[in-house]
Protein backbone atom coordinates (compact mmCIF):
# COMPACT_ATOMS: atom_id res chain seq x y z
CA UNK A 1 0.00 0.00 0.00
CA UNK A 2 1.29 3.31 -1.16
CA UNK A 3 0.12 6.07 0.24
CA UNK A 4 -1.23 8.65 -2.58
CA UNK A 5 -1.05 11.50 -0.84
CA UNK A 6 2.55 11.17 -0.05
CA UNK A 7 3.25 10.19 -3.69
CA UNK A 8 1.39 13.15 -4.68
CA UNK A 9 3.74 15.47 -3.16
CA UNK A 10 6.70 13.84 -3.37
CA UNK A 11 6.19 14.26 -7.72
CA UNK A 12 7.23 18.24 -7.14
CA UNK A 13 10.63 17.49 -5.54
CA UNK A 14 13.60 16.25 -6.10
CA UNK A 15 14.33 12.38 -7.86
CA UNK A 16 16.12 11.50 -4.57
CA UNK A 17 12.95 12.32 -2.38
CA UNK A 18 10.67 11.17 -4.65
CA UNK A 19 11.93 7.42 -4.15
CA UNK A 20 10.32 8.05 -0.62
CA UNK A 21 7.06 7.78 -2.46
CA UNK A 22 7.53 4.27 -3.49
CA UNK A 23 7.60 3.39 0.69
CA UNK A 24 4.70 0.94 1.74
CA UNK A 25 2.64 2.70 4.67
CA UNK A 26 4.22 0.03 7.02
CA UNK A 27 7.77 0.71 5.95
CA UNK A 28 6.08 4.41 6.77
CA UNK A 29 4.31 3.65 10.39
CA UNK A 30 7.62 1.50 11.27
CA UNK A 31 9.94 4.24 10.29
CA UNK A 32 7.88 7.15 12.61
CA UNK A 33 7.73 4.41 15.65
CA UNK A 34 11.37 4.52 15.83
CA UNK A 35 11.77 8.23 15.77
CA UNK A 36 9.13 8.56 18.67
CA UNK A 37 10.73 5.79 20.37
CA UNK A 38 14.10 7.61 19.67
CA UNK A 39 13.20 10.35 20.78
CA UNK A 40 10.65 9.06 23.81
CA UNK A 41 13.70 7.34 25.54
CA UNK A 42 16.20 10.03 24.70
CA UNK A 43 15.04 13.00 25.91
CA UNK A 44 14.55 14.14 29.56
CA UNK A 45 10.69 14.18 29.85
CA UNK A 46 10.57 17.66 31.14
CA UNK A 47 7.12 18.94 31.09
CA UNK A 48 7.69 21.09 27.90
CA UNK A 49 9.29 18.24 25.76
CA UNK A 50 6.38 15.73 26.60
CA UNK A 51 3.74 18.48 25.65
CA UNK A 52 5.71 18.94 21.92
CA UNK A 53 6.34 15.18 21.81
CA UNK A 54 2.52 14.41 22.00
CA UNK A 55 1.29 17.55 20.18
CA UNK A 56 3.61 16.77 17.38
CA UNK A 57 2.52 12.93 17.05
CA UNK A 58 -1.48 14.16 17.40
CA UNK A 59 -1.17 16.54 14.37
CA UNK A 60 0.57 13.89 12.48
CA UNK A 61 -2.61 11.58 13.42
CA UNK A 62 -5.07 14.17 12.62
CA UNK A 63 -3.46 15.27 9.41
CA UNK A 64 -3.48 11.51 8.31
CA UNK A 65 -6.98 11.34 8.54
CA UNK A 66 -9.07 13.32 5.71
CA UNK A 67 -9.55 16.71 6.29
CA UNK A 68 -12.71 17.19 4.30
CA UNK A 69 -14.24 14.83 7.18
CA UNK A 70 -15.59 17.04 9.77
CA UNK A 71 -16.22 14.16 11.87
CA UNK A 72 -11.88 13.46 11.70
CA UNK A 73 -11.62 14.64 15.44
CA UNK A 74 -14.23 12.13 17.18
CA UNK A 75 -13.13 9.34 14.79
CA UNK A 76 -9.81 9.56 16.01
CA UNK A 77 -10.69 10.25 19.80
CA UNK A 78 -12.83 6.86 19.17
CA UNK A 79 -9.90 4.64 17.93
CA UNK A 80 -7.60 5.42 20.32
CA UNK A 81 -10.15 5.11 23.02
CA UNK A 82 -10.40 2.10 21.87
CA UNK A 83 -7.01 1.11 21.79
CA UNK A 84 -6.40 2.00 25.30
CA UNK A 85 -9.44 -0.27 26.55
CA UNK A 86 -6.87 -3.00 27.10
CA UNK A 87 -4.76 -0.52 28.86
CA UNK A 88 -7.32 0.84 31.11
CA UNK A 89 -8.75 -3.47 31.91
CA UNK A 90 -5.23 -4.42 33.23
CA UNK A 91 -4.92 -0.88 35.03
CA UNK A 92 -8.48 -1.81 36.72
CA UNK A 93 -7.96 -5.51 37.47
CA UNK A 94 -5.83 -5.05 40.30
CA UNK A 95 -5.48 -1.18 41.69
CA UNK A 96 -2.23 -1.84 44.36
CA UNK A 97 -0.28 -3.05 40.99
CA UNK A 98 -1.29 -0.02 39.21
CA UNK A 99 2.58 0.72 38.88
CA UNK A 100 4.27 -2.33 39.13
CA UNK A 101 7.07 -2.67 36.58
CA UNK A 102 5.07 -6.49 35.07
CA UNK A 103 1.96 -4.62 34.33
CA UNK A 104 3.46 -1.94 32.68
CA UNK A 105 5.92 -4.10 30.67
CA UNK A 106 2.04 -6.59 29.52
CA UNK A 107 0.99 -3.27 28.54
CA UNK A 108 3.76 -1.93 26.32
CA UNK A 109 4.01 -4.85 24.83
CA UNK A 110 0.48 -5.72 24.68
CA UNK A 111 -0.04 -4.64 20.37
CA UNK A 112 3.56 -5.55 19.48
CA UNK A 113 2.45 -7.33 16.02
CA UNK A 114 -0.40 -4.71 15.49
CA UNK A 115 1.90 -1.60 15.64
CA UNK A 116 1.31 -0.92 12.01
CA UNK A 117 -2.74 -0.65 12.57
CA UNK A 118 -2.06 2.34 15.24
CA UNK A 119 -1.71 5.44 14.99
CA UNK A 120 1.33 7.05 16.48
CA UNK A 121 -0.29 8.36 19.54
CA UNK A 122 -0.75 4.93 20.40
CA UNK A 123 2.96 4.10 19.59
CA UNK A 124 4.21 7.23 21.51
CA UNK A 125 1.97 5.79 24.84
CA UNK A 126 3.51 2.55 24.42
CA UNK A 127 6.85 3.69 24.58
CA UNK A 128 6.10 6.21 27.46
CA UNK A 129 4.79 3.21 29.07
CA UNK A 130 7.74 1.06 28.10
CA UNK A 131 10.18 3.94 29.80
CA UNK A 132 7.86 4.03 33.33
CA UNK A 133 8.55 -0.02 33.45
CA UNK A 134 12.27 0.68 33.19
CA UNK A 135 12.17 3.72 35.64
CA UNK A 136 9.80 1.29 37.61
CA UNK A 137 12.07 -1.67 37.83
CA UNK A 138 15.53 0.85 38.58
CA UNK A 139 13.66 2.11 41.77
CA UNK A 140 12.62 -0.87 42.87
CA UNK A 141 16.54 -2.35 42.20
CA UNK A 142 18.09 0.09 44.36
CA UNK A 143 15.24 0.08 47.25
CA UNK A 144 15.91 -3.75 46.87
CA UNK A 145 19.75 -3.34 47.05
CA UNK A 146 19.21 -0.79 50.14
CA UNK A 147 17.61 -3.22 52.04
CA UNK A 148 20.26 -5.87 51.72
CA UNK A 149 23.12 -3.48 52.43
CA UNK A 150 21.31 -2.78 55.36
CA UNK A 151 20.48 -6.81 55.97
CA UNK A 152 24.29 -7.06 55.64
CA UNK A 153 25.60 -4.83 58.04
CA UNK A 154 23.12 -5.37 60.80
CA UNK A 155 24.32 -8.93 60.23
CA UNK A 156 27.77 -8.95 61.43
CA UNK A 157 27.31 -10.02 64.79
CA UNK A 158 25.46 -13.14 64.29
CA UNK A 159 27.80 -14.45 61.36
CA UNK A 160 30.28 -13.96 63.86
CA UNK A 161 28.58 -16.13 66.62
CA UNK A 162 27.76 -18.54 64.59
CA UNK A 163 31.47 -18.98 63.46
CA UNK A 164 32.47 -19.46 66.81
CA UNK A 165 30.12 -22.02 66.84
CA UNK A 166 31.04 -23.82 64.67
CA UNK A 167 34.76 -23.79 64.78
CA UNK A 168 34.29 -25.07 68.76
CA UNK A 169 30.86 -26.48 69.04
CA UNK A 170 31.88 -28.04 72.55
CA UNK A 171 32.61 -25.05 74.29
CA UNK A 172 30.36 -22.37 75.82
CA UNK A 173 30.16 -18.91 75.62
CA UNK A 174 32.01 -18.14 78.85
CA UNK A 175 35.11 -19.97 77.76
CA UNK A 176 35.76 -17.85 74.27
CA UNK A 177 38.29 -16.25 74.18
CA UNK A 178 38.60 -12.66 74.14
CA UNK A 179 41.58 -12.42 71.47
CA UNK A 180 39.53 -15.10 69.19
CA UNK A 181 36.27 -12.81 69.78
CA UNK A 182 38.22 -9.59 68.43
CA UNK A 183 39.66 -11.87 65.17
CA UNK A 184 36.25 -13.07 64.45
CA UNK A 185 34.73 -9.96 64.79
CA UNK A 186 37.44 -7.92 62.64
CA UNK A 187 37.24 -10.75 59.85
CA UNK A 188 33.72 -10.38 59.34
CA UNK A 189 33.87 -6.69 59.50
CA UNK A 190 36.27 -7.43 56.58
CA UNK A 191 33.45 -9.69 54.66
CA UNK A 192 30.49 -7.17 55.39
CA UNK A 193 32.79 -3.97 54.37
CA UNK A 194 33.51 -6.10 50.94
CA UNK A 195 30.05 -7.33 50.51
CA UNK A 196 28.40 -3.87 50.90
CA UNK A 197 30.77 -2.31 48.36
CA UNK A 198 29.65 -5.30 45.67
CA UNK A 199 26.28 -4.20 46.36
CA UNK A 200 26.31 -0.43 46.82
CA UNK A 201 24.13 1.64 44.26
CA UNK A 202 27.01 3.38 43.17
CA UNK A 203 29.07 0.08 42.00
CA UNK A 204 26.36 -1.58 40.42
CA UNK A 205 25.67 1.67 38.19
CA UNK A 206 29.87 1.49 37.72
CA UNK A 207 29.37 -1.90 36.83
CA UNK A 208 26.93 -1.73 34.15
CA UNK A 209 28.63 0.90 32.41
CA UNK A 210 31.31 -1.54 32.59
CA UNK A 211 29.92 -3.81 31.08
CA UNK A 212 28.51 -1.65 28.18
CA UNK A 213 31.78 -0.24 27.77
CA UNK A 214 33.93 -3.12 27.49
CA UNK A 215 32.06 -4.78 25.39
CA UNK A 216 32.73 -2.39 22.62
CA UNK A 217 36.13 -3.45 20.83
CA UNK A 218 39.52 -2.34 22.48
CA UNK A 219 40.19 -0.07 19.49
CA UNK A 220 37.10 1.40 20.68
CA UNK A 221 37.34 1.66 24.74
CA UNK A 222 41.01 2.69 24.44
CA UNK A 223 39.86 5.81 22.66
CA UNK A 224 37.66 6.43 25.18
CA UNK A 225 40.23 6.01 27.95
CA UNK A 226 42.48 8.45 25.57
CA UNK A 227 39.82 10.94 25.69
CA UNK A 228 39.49 11.12 28.79
CA UNK A 229 43.52 10.75 29.64
CA UNK A 230 43.25 14.30 27.73
CA UNK A 231 40.89 16.19 29.72
CA UNK A 232 41.47 15.16 32.71
CA UNK A 233 45.11 14.43 33.07
CA UNK A 234 47.16 12.88 35.82
CA UNK A 235 44.36 14.10 38.52
CA UNK A 236 44.65 11.74 41.05
CA UNK A 237 40.69 11.46 41.64
CA UNK A 238 39.96 10.56 37.92
CA UNK A 239 42.68 8.31 37.74
CA UNK A 240 41.27 6.41 40.67
CA UNK A 241 37.80 6.59 39.05
CA UNK A 242 39.21 4.79 35.90
CA UNK A 243 41.52 2.22 37.50
CA UNK A 244 37.89 1.29 39.32
CA UNK A 245 36.43 1.01 36.27
CA UNK A 246 38.97 -0.83 34.82
CA UNK A 247 38.72 -3.86 37.54
CA UNK A 248 35.11 -3.66 37.29
CA UNK A 249 35.84 -4.36 33.61
CA UNK A 250 37.49 -7.24 34.98
CA UNK A 251 34.70 -8.59 37.12
CA UNK A 252 31.55 -8.30 34.85
CA UNK A 253 31.15 -11.56 33.85
CA UNK A 254 31.91 -12.98 37.00
CA UNK A 255 29.92 -10.42 39.35
CA UNK A 256 27.17 -13.10 40.73
CA UNK A 257 29.79 -15.46 41.66
CA UNK A 258 32.12 -13.13 43.09
CA UNK A 259 28.94 -12.04 45.16
CA UNK A 260 28.08 -15.51 46.32
CA UNK A 261 31.67 -16.81 47.05
CA UNK A 262 31.70 -14.11 49.40
CA UNK A 263 29.17 -14.61 50.91
CA UNK A 264 29.62 -18.41 51.34
CA UNK A 265 33.15 -18.29 53.18
CA UNK A 266 34.03 -18.41 56.79
CA UNK A 267 35.74 -18.01 59.51
CA UNK A 268 39.66 -19.39 59.65
CA UNK A 269 42.10 -19.31 62.42
CA UNK A 270 45.10 -17.85 59.93
CA UNK A 271 47.23 -15.62 60.75
CA UNK A 272 48.28 -12.49 58.10
CA UNK A 273 51.72 -14.05 57.66
CA UNK A 274 50.00 -17.45 56.79
CA UNK A 275 47.76 -15.70 54.65
CA UNK A 276 50.65 -14.07 52.79
CA UNK A 277 52.49 -17.50 52.64
CA UNK A 278 49.75 -18.72 50.48
CA UNK A 279 49.01 -16.14 48.06
CA UNK A 280 52.87 -16.11 47.39
CA UNK A 281 52.96 -19.81 46.72
CA UNK A 282 50.60 -18.41 43.66
CA UNK A 283 53.46 -17.38 41.88
CA UNK A 284 55.73 -19.92 41.47
CA UNK A 285 53.64 -20.76 38.57
CA UNK A 286 51.76 -23.34 38.52
CA UNK A 287 50.53 -25.75 36.08
CA UNK A 288 46.77 -24.31 36.19
CA UNK A 289 47.83 -20.75 36.51
CA UNK A 290 49.69 -21.82 32.70
CA UNK A 291 46.80 -22.76 31.46
CA UNK A 292 44.48 -20.34 32.84
CA UNK A 293 47.38 -17.45 31.76
CA UNK A 294 47.47 -18.98 27.71
CA UNK A 295 43.60 -18.86 27.04
CA UNK A 296 42.83 -15.38 29.25
CA UNK A 297 45.66 -12.80 28.09
CA UNK A 298 44.10 -12.83 25.18
CA UNK A 299 40.60 -12.15 25.60
CA UNK A 300 38.67 -8.44 27.33
CA UNK A 301 40.44 -8.80 30.58
CA UNK A 302 43.84 -9.71 29.69
CA UNK A 303 43.88 -6.42 27.47
CA UNK A 304 42.30 -4.39 29.82
CA UNK A 305 45.28 -4.98 32.39
CA UNK A 306 47.35 -3.94 30.08
CA UNK A 307 45.82 -0.99 29.57
CA UNK A 308 45.88 -0.56 33.47
CA UNK A 309 49.38 -1.47 33.89
CA UNK A 310 50.49 1.17 31.61
CA UNK A 311 48.03 3.57 33.28
CA UNK A 312 50.13 2.95 36.84
CA UNK A 313 53.30 3.73 35.22
CA UNK A 314 54.94 2.03 38.04
CA UNK A 315 52.88 4.45 40.66
CA UNK A 316 52.24 1.89 44.04
CA UNK A 317 50.38 4.68 45.66
CA UNK A 318 47.78 4.29 43.09
CA UNK A 319 46.65 0.72 44.29
CA UNK A 320 45.94 1.45 47.41
CA UNK A 321 43.54 3.75 45.97
CA UNK A 322 41.20 1.15 44.99
CA UNK A 323 38.98 -1.06 47.54
CA UNK A 324 40.89 -4.12 48.58
CA UNK A 325 38.30 -6.50 47.65
CA UNK A 326 38.08 -5.40 44.01
CA UNK A 327 41.83 -5.34 43.54
CA UNK A 328 41.86 -8.90 44.86
CA UNK A 329 39.42 -10.44 42.95
CA UNK A 330 39.91 -8.74 39.50
CA UNK A 331 43.47 -9.05 38.45
CA UNK A 332 44.58 -13.11 38.09
CA UNK A 333 47.25 -14.94 39.66
CA UNK A 334 49.34 -14.91 36.10
CA UNK A 335 48.88 -11.16 35.60
CA UNK A 336 52.35 -9.31 35.83
CA UNK A 337 49.72 -6.42 38.10
CA UNK A 338 49.46 -8.98 40.27
CA UNK A 339 52.80 -9.86 40.92
CA UNK A 340 53.39 -5.97 41.34
CA UNK A 341 50.85 -5.69 43.66
CA UNK A 342 51.90 -8.69 45.72
CA UNK A 343 55.44 -7.60 45.59
CA UNK A 344 54.40 -3.67 47.25
CA UNK A 345 52.45 -5.71 49.90
CA UNK A 346 55.63 -7.39 50.85
CA UNK A 347 57.56 -4.69 50.84
CA UNK A 348 54.84 -2.92 53.64
CA UNK A 349 55.66 -6.24 55.73
CA UNK A 350 59.28 -5.88 55.89
CA UNK A 351 61.01 -2.69 55.00
CA UNK A 352 61.06 0.25 57.13
CA UNK A 353 60.60 3.21 54.32
CA UNK A 354 58.20 2.53 51.51
CA UNK A 355 56.62 5.27 49.68
CA UNK A 356 53.49 4.70 50.78
CA UNK A 357 52.75 3.40 54.24
CA UNK A 358 49.50 1.51 54.85
CA UNK A 359 49.85 1.73 57.88
CA UNK A 360 52.26 2.01 61.75
CA UNK A 361 52.57 -1.46 62.95
CA UNK A 362 56.07 -2.27 61.37
CA UNK A 363 56.64 0.81 63.44
CA UNK A 364 55.50 0.17 66.52
CA UNK A 365 56.81 -3.57 66.03
CA UNK A 366 52.80 -4.90 65.65
CA UNK A 367 51.35 -8.01 63.97
CA UNK A 368 49.04 -7.38 61.04
CA UNK A 369 45.69 -8.19 62.49
CA UNK A 370 43.22 -5.25 61.75
CA UNK A 371 45.24 -2.71 59.69
CA UNK A 372 44.76 -2.03 55.94
CA UNK A 373 47.68 -4.21 55.49
CA UNK A 374 46.06 -7.40 56.94
CA UNK A 375 42.26 -6.51 54.93
CA UNK A 376 44.55 -6.47 51.74
CA UNK A 377 46.22 -9.72 52.57
CA UNK A 378 42.63 -11.32 53.52
CA UNK A 379 40.97 -10.08 50.36
CA UNK A 380 43.75 -11.91 47.97
CA UNK A 381 43.38 -15.09 50.24
CA UNK A 382 39.52 -15.56 50.15
CA UNK A 383 39.51 -15.07 46.50
CA UNK A 384 42.38 -16.45 45.07
CA UNK A 385 43.34 -19.34 47.89
CA UNK A 386 39.68 -20.33 48.93
CA UNK A 387 38.18 -19.06 45.38
CA UNK A 388 39.78 -20.96 42.38
CA UNK A 389 36.46 -21.59 40.92
CA UNK A 390 36.33 -17.87 40.24
CA UNK A 391 39.06 -17.89 37.84
CA UNK A 392 37.96 -21.35 36.25
CA UNK A 393 34.27 -20.97 35.73
CA UNK A 394 34.60 -17.11 33.37
CA UNK A 395 31.38 -16.38 33.21
CA UNK A 396 28.10 -16.19 35.56
CA UNK A 397 25.58 -19.04 35.30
Amino acid sequence: MIFPEASFKFSAFSPNVQGLAKLSSATLSRARDLVLEQLVHSLPLRDSNLRSLLCSTIRMDLNVLSREDPDRLSRYLDKLSLQNTSHDLLHDSNSSEKFSPINHTDIASNATEKRTKQNGTSSCIQELLKRQSAISCVLSAEKSLAVISKAVGSSQLTWCDQSIDMEHPMHDTASRNKDQLDEVTIWYHWKTRSLTYFIDKRTIRLVSGASMMFAASPIQWLQVFERMNMSEGRNLGSLSDKIELLLLGCVTRRWSLVIKHLQSVNWDSSTSSQRFSEVCNLLSGRPQNLILKESMEHSKEGSILDYLMKLLDGQVHLLWMVPPALLAVAVPSWSPLFRFYVSQIEIQLKEDSPIVRCCSCFQESKEHKDCELAERIWCLHIFHIHGPQLWLSGNDE
